[in-house]
């Protein structure tokens, strides 16, 4: 091989490796903006409400191949609401295995994150009680109260800080003590 030939190679060497470094940050590129956390809270609700976006939703999700503990519990709650979605008794209980065993791993990557704890919490608070998968709601519920008394703290982002304290608020959520806490947070 000629010292031309192999300048050529080298030339074309180097040339391949910057595209495939240029496509691989590219992609991880359209990745994060496909999975912005705004984004994710709003299809998240209206997957919630519709079976069709909740189908996309959860297609959108089960393509996630990141490590984002958020993202990964945004994954598991879009399993649950699409147990919401399925006749059949067996499918709805293996879409609430499959979100039991992904918020599983998302809290034991970020144990005090109060997104992920808030999304479980949602999740098991609709659970019925008889299925035995609604384990973690005063964990969850200490932990989201103590990031919303802290809120500024605990990096939340205030609209959603908002949305977590008024859903609280709601129903039978929480005890009167906390109530009177949760009131008392100016967000």
């Amino acid at each position: 091989m000629s010292s031309t030939d192999l300048m050529l190679f080298n030339v074309r060497k180097t040339t391949i490796l910057f595209f495939a470094i240029l496509l691989t940050a590219m992609q991880a590129f359209a990745d994060g903006a496909a999975y912005n956390l705004n984004k994710l809270r709003v299809q998240y609700l209206e997957a919630s409400k519709d079976s069709e976006v909740g189908k996309k939703f959860n297609k959108l999700m089960h393509d996630y191949k990141g490590q984002d503990p958020v993202v990964m519990a945004y994954r598991a709650a879009s399993d649950a609401t699409m147990a919401k979605y399925v006749w059949n008794p067996y499918s709805k209980l293996k879409h609430l295995k499959t979100s039991a065993a992904g918020f599983k791993e998302a809290v034991a990557m970020s144990p005090n994150n109060a997104e992920i704890r808030f999304l479980r919490f949602t999740v098991e608070h609709y659970v019925p009680r008889y299925l035995d998968m609604s384990g973690h709601l005063d964990e969850d519920k200490k932990i989201i109260i103590s990031s919303l008394r802290n809120h500024r703290k605990a990096g939340l982002d205030p609209d959603f800080a908002r949305t977590m304290r008024d859903f609280l608020l709601t129903k039978d959520h929480l005890n009167e003590e906390e109530k009177v806490q949760l009131k008392q947070v100016v967000i």
